[in-house]
């Protein structure tokens, strides 16, 4: 058994690490809720735009095609991926499952060569030991990335898709549900595919469109990727901010157990030193009256 002064120094050590956990805990709480809010913020935006995209589809039914080169669909022989990962760990399972999520897509979903986007240096590190080619990457984004910054990712994809050095372009991320529930989604978002919205066409038929509504739907496809990719960075950081925050709890959760596992340890262990001392003493003191 180990001494007291072993056992009270690991219960410093394993204390000290509580409160760094409990600190990472709150700094997490406090962005996961300014992460929601953005979040919130943004939905009905990429909700309102998707409706709109789905309705001039479906009234521009005779649209040609050729004229938008993101609307036009080709045999699939090469995929592109944007890959949204977190810059830093210590966040539970919430990299693995989306880094795995995407390797599934890779390898047997697609079913095709496949090039990576990654977006966040977790995702980067981890393909840049296997042998998948790496198109570009992105890292320091931070919490509240905006536009500008998402611009040269979207259009290293557009790119790559209208040179025809790619077929489709999809997006895989983690989409925020709950503090304690975050899904890996795989998004197509290129070639552009009209939503199905039973609905979407009879709202935007009360709209007059100046100066028609091809010319509408073409300003709207790039800001549709543009909507789709913010969104999805979005709810990745709202993600990651969530499962740090369980992740530190459950941490600082196990540290409080395992300093009450020590502290029963440590008074074991000084109840029997106290017994030792006491037998010794004993021992000692019937050694000297036996003379």
């Amino acid at each position: 058994m180990a001494t007291p002064r072993e056992i009270r120094r690991r219960i410093r050590s394993v204390r000290n690490t509580s409160q760094i956990t409990r600190a990472m805990e709150m700094v997490s709480a406090a962005k996961m809720r300014r992460a929601q809010e953005r979040v919130r913020a943004a939905r009905p935006y990429a909700e309102r735009i998707r409706l709109m995209i789905a309705g001039l589809s479906a009234l521009g039914a005779s649209v040609d095609r050729e004229a938008f080169p993101l609307l036009e669909q080709r045999p699939l022989n090469r995929v592109g991926v944007i890959l949204v990962t977190a810059d830093r760990g210590l966040a539970g399972a919430f990299n693995t499952n989306v880094i795995r999520r995407a390797v599934r897509f890779i390898r047997d979903d697609s079913g095709h060569p496949a090039e990576l986007i990654t977006v966040g240096r977790k995702g980067r590190d981890f393909f840049s030991r296997t042998t998948q080619e790496i198109e570009a990457e992105f890292t320091a984004l931070g919490d509240a990335p905006s536009m500008d910054m998402l611009r040269p990712i979207i259009d290293v994809a557009v790119q790559d898709f209208t040179s025809g050095k790619v077929d489709a372009v999809y997006l895989i991320y983690t989409k925020f549900v709950n503090t304690l529930n975050q899904l890996p989604e795989v998004l197509q978002i290129l070639p552009i595919t009209a939503p199905e919205d039973a609905t979407a066409e009879e709202q935007v038929q009360d709209f007059i469109f100046e100066p028609d509504p091809q010319t509408v739907l073409q300003a709207l496809l790039p800001r549709y990727i543009e909507t789709q990719v913010y969104q999805a960075l979005l709810e990745s950081v709202a993600s990651e901010h969530s499962a740090r925050m369980v992740a530190m709890r459950a941490a600082s959760d196990n540290a409080n157990d395992f300093i009450n596992e020590l502290t029963l340890t440590l008074n074991k262990a000084r109840q029997a030193q106290i017994t030792r001392e006491v037998s010794e003493i004993a021992a000692g003191a019937a050694a000297l009256g036996g003379r």
